[in-house]
């Protein structure tokens, strides 16, 4: 077993995240990873109304006992979302982890600590990170280039992104971006984060709510099949490259193009028709690269035990065997605690 000071935090099994994803964090993908000692999150904005939320946490604990939490993602939006009444919910549900992400979370910093819930901020640079630990987040999910949605603009992947955070940070954090297998977990643990997060490789779940053609489009797709939109106006997106999101790009060519221009294009509502009705081409959806390592659509805790059995493989055994002392080599236990 894989223990990190991420685990210990937040007192699951295994150094594994289901971060917040729009239209898919719902109760049965949510509760299957919490179910495999991993950490999963309901994504709040997913539910249309507060009260629906408050339902989503009931249905989703009437699923599972183990741990689990709500991403509320703070970025502007087309319509005005009621953010502190979702986190009055969250609150009154007695939710005690709460993933925030997108914009400065010092807003409701304070009343989700006075409130006992612990606080995962999910940012895209160091300096944004450092600024999240100011402000008494207790851990941090740092995304690089290579996740899905917005990947903000300094374009730095995790190969180096995560060992300036594990340098600079003195919270735990997890990584995110490109994982999707035990050799990204064994690979992020050596560069010093606590923990991955995956939000591609749980579309292409059993349990995951989402259409049976978007997930064989996941079984087919290479590291080629994403582009970034929404560049032009500071806003990147890393999306699937289907026509809509093509036709974006194609738009923001102009130099004189404006979110109205895009808007329609953009719409959330045109996305979930992907996911939830398996339209593939009726509007954007986000996936990372790692989509290039999908080759099968199990349930999510065959997932979670293979990530992990993987991982401590490279780590107690392969990497071992690759230390030799007069020539002979010097193998590890196959169970293996790392420090971070």
């Amino acid at each position: 077993m894989i223990k990190t000071s991420f685990t210990d935090l937040f007192q699951i099994d295994h150094p594994i995240v289901q971060g917040g994803m729009q239209w898919v964090g719902r109760a049965e993908l949510v509760s299957a990873v919490a179910n495999a000692g991993a950490l999963g999150f309901l994504t709040a904005l997913t539910q249309p109304t507060p009260t629906d939320l408050r339902h989503e946490i009931e249905r989703c604990r009437k699923l599972t006992s183990r741990p689990f939490g709500v991403n509320l993602t703070l970025l502007p939006t087309i319509n005005p979302v009621p953010y502190d009444e979702y986190i009055q919910v969250i609150i009154d549900s007695g939710i005690t982890i709460v993933e925030t992400a997108g914009g400065n979370p010092e807003r409701y910093i304070d009343k989700l600590k006075k409130a006992d819930l612990k606080v995962l901020h999910k940012c895209t640079g160091v300096r944004y990170a450092l600024k999240a630990e100011r402000l008494g987040v207790d851990a941090i999910s740092i995304d690089g280039f290579e996740c899905a949605g917005h990947t903000g603009e300094d374009d730095v992947p995790n190969l180096i992104l995560v060992p300036v955070t594990a340098d600079k940070l003195k919270i735990p954090f997890i990584a995110s971006g490109g994982f999707a297998d035990g050799r990204g977990l064994a690979a992020a643990l050596a560069l010093g984060a606590g923990g991955i997060n995956m939000g591609t490789r749980f579309l292409a779940t059993v349990e995951a709510p989402v259409h049976e053609n978007v997930k064989r489009q996941l079984l087919s797709a290479s590291e080629l099949d994403t582009t970034l939109i929404l560049r032009s106006l500071k806003n990147t997106m890393r999306t699937f490259k289907n026509e809509i999101a093509n036709k974006v790009v194609e738009i923001e060519r102009s130099p004189t193009t404006t979110f109205q221009d895009v808007r329609d294009y953009v719409a959330g509502v045109k996305g979930r028709k992907v996911y939830e009705q398996g339209e593939m081409d009726a509007g954007i959806w986000t996936v990372g690269l790692s989509q290039a390592l999908i080759a099968d659509v199990p349930t999510v805790a065959a997932l979670i035990a293979r990530v992990m059995s993987e991982a401590e493989h490279i780590i107690g055994r392969r990497l071992a065997d690759m230390l030799r002392v007069d020539g002979k080599s010097e193998s590890a236990k196959s169970s293996y605690q790392y420090a971070h």
